[in-house]
């Protein structure tokens, strides 16, 4: 599913962003290398969660637009909880008696849950998806190479802000593929095993070969503990998909967050730690909007019908865990909160402005105020002890 995707005041932006970045700074200095796709484990090591607080956001429709809105999309699910069994299960039949390979089956499956995905948004329109794909300046789309006749095998993150996200993706996916001819890799997702517990999710992901990973039941904004146990068998699964022809799908925040709009919930670096074992660049993609279609608190009450999808086109090789986190920040966590594109996400996803920013943090550091204060804080410690 590789995919191609707004609101606070401008004057609040730089000092969110610092906060974020600080945040993100303390934090990524200990999880350069951790295993956690969607979180931490450890508690001595994992973040005290956000504080999440019921959603506050203005309704932007009218009561009965708000009326219909819901219905539309409480038939959407609907939909998809007959059609996907209805599509799945003779592939299913399919498979066990030989006719297709597994790998066949999974692409099969993931084309198939696109498809309905994407129809069913048609026939019910209850939200408005736009979906951004930018040109590079000789006209071509960006990341498109007709001369190489595979995509590159590749690592893909996104924000995570509703359960409706997933179809969202899927069917954005799809509109993307039949207006661009350049092939495409098939995303498996790593996502929470207690998903499971939907027999539709169930089967979804189970037919299309996505990768579990096992978690302690919480809520939107409590910390993630995590059976590593799993992990040694998530990473074989994740090399093997990479190897069959697919890429990973990776949600960094780990949970779902109820607040888009005021940034993102703390950002873990197993998806960089994944793309180095792998040796594979890590592509980003962003959402904005879908949170109030479908709101992890509130549920189904919709304050806007407005979705954004942005799928960004330059992978890259990231220095450390805490150069993935802060572009992810800077890039991702921008469009999730004001659904359009911070002026320098080429330079983030480029790598330029993370070695601007280390170099002017190693200068600040060398300053001579900073070697006087750090000069006082020995002198000071050393007089302490004595």
């Amino acid at each position: 599913m590789r995919s191609r995707l707004f609101f606070a005041p401008q004057e609040t932006q730089n000092q969110e962003y610092q906060n974020n970045h600080n945040h993100n700074d303390n934090r990524s200095n200990n999880n350069n290398n951790n295993i956690p796709i969607n979180g931490d484990s450890a508690k001595s090591n994992a973040p005290a969660a956000a504080t999440i607080t019921k959603a506050t956001a203005t309704a932007t429709l009218s009561p009965l637009t708000t009326f219909f809105t819901k219905i539309g999309l409480m038939a959407f699910i609907t939909g998809m909880c007959i059609v996907l069994p209805l599509t799945l299960f003779p592939q299913r039949l399919l498979l066990s008696t030989g006719i297709l390979t597994k790998i066949q089956s999974e692409k099969l499956a993931l084309s198939t849950g696109e498809f309905c995905a994407d129809l069913l948004f048609r026939l019910i329109p209850f939200c408005n998806i736009e979906i951004t794909s930018t040109r590079r300046e000789d006209g071509k789309k960006e990341n498109e190479d007709h001369t190489q006749e595979e995509p590159e095998p590749a690592i893909w993150v996104c924000n995570h802000t509703s359960m409706l996200d997933f179809f969202v993706l899927m069917a954005a996916e799809r509109r993307m593929d039949t207006t661009n001819s350049r092939k495409r890799r098939p995303i498996k997702i790593i996502y929470w095993k207690q998903l499971e517990v939907n027999p539709v999710s169930k089967l979804l992901f189970r037919q299309c070969g996505f990768i579990p990973v096992q978690m302690t039941a919480n809520a939107a904004g409590e910390n993630n503990e995590y059976d590593r146990s799993s992990f040694r068998k998530m990473l074989q699964e994740t090399k093997r998909a990479l190897s069959e022809g697919f890429d990973i799908g990776i949600l960094p925040e780990g949970q779902l967050n109820p607040n888009p709009e005021e940034g993102l919930l703390p950002v873990f670096s197993g998806a960089y730690t994944v793309a180095k074992l792998s040796r594979r660049p890590i592509y980003m993609m962003a959402l904005h909007g879908v949170n109030k279609l479908w709101h992890p608190i509130d549920g189904m009450e919709p304050t806007d019908r407005r979705v954004k999808v942005r799928s960004y086109p330059i992978g890259r090789f990231f220095d450390s865990g805490n150069d993935f986190v802060d572009s992810f920040t800077n890039v991702v966590g921008h469009f999730g909160q004001y659904g359009e594109d911070t002026e320098d996400w080429e330079s983030w996803l480029d790598g330029t402005a993370a070695a601007a920013s280390s170099k002017g943090d190693k200068m600040a550091q060398k300053s001579p105020k900073n070697i006087k204060q750090s000069n006082d804080d020995d002198a000071a410690q050393q007089n302490g002890e004595t």
